[in-house]
């Protein structure tokens, strides 16, 4: 019974989901601000600002992780966060939690760090740390990024592991013959809602490099 509900509320959750974001995918999704520096083909080197990102770890396979860490942090955005707001000019003044809903942003980010999965979105640029609410799940943690620079490859088709792995070492070898330096791990990000055909996604792997003798 236990497990028939679990299945029942993963299944609305993922059908509120895909309602939001195809109302959103409509309009324009806000994403990571960057510099593009160079472009060739599907390789592009860019530089990334500053930005705050949701994250939380996840254990599981590579095709399990993107699902659950998702549905975290969309939960999130769509409200399970804490911000204290205290309302004047009224008896008595009252203080209390209240939801708020923050902007969906493209892309989620998928890396390894330490054996686990890393699955993140990059907050919408109005916000600060002091600004954002508190998440109510303890998973999902907020952090602030440095602006960095970053290698990317665009794909589209599935977002199965074959493809990632065959695209990241195609950019590793595309690093390579530009003379960059990778300095971290790589990022699988996915900027399309589950529903969108396949051959219409725009998938990428990312590295974070530097340029030699930097």
């Amino acid at each position: 019974m236990k497990t028939a509900l679990r299945v029942l509320l993963n299944r609305t959750f993922l059908l509120c989901t895909i309602i939001f974001l195809g109302a959103t995918n409509a309009m324009a999704i806000e994403e990571p601000e960057y510099r593009s520096l160079e472009k060739a083909g599907d390789f592009e080197l860019r530089h990334y600002e500053p930005r705050i990102v949701a994250e939380t770890m996840v254990d599981g396979a590579f095709s399990d992780v993107g699902n659950e860490g998702f549905r975290r942090l969309a939960d999130y955005i769509f409200g399970n966060n804490r911000k204290k707001a205290s309302i004047d000019m009224t008896a008595p003044v009252n203080q209390a939690p209240s939801s708020e809903k923050i902007a969906m942003t493209a892309p989620v980010n998928q890396a390894v760090l330490n054996d686990k999965w890393r699955v993140t979105f990059t907050m919408p640029a109005k916000y600060t740390m002091d600004t954002l609410p508190e998440p109510l799940d303890p998973r999902v943690v907020l952090k602030q990024e440095p602006g960095r620079l970053m290698a990317a490859i665009r794909y589209s088709g599935t977002w199965s592991q074959e493809r990632y792995e065959m695209n990241e070492k195609k950019l590793r070898s595309l690093i390579l013959e530009r003379g960059l330096k990778p300095v971290g791990d790589p990022i699988f990000a996915r900027y399309n809602p589950p529903f969108t055909l396949w051959f219409l996604r725009r998938n990428e792997v990312l590295i974070p490099v530097e340029r030699q003798g930097r």
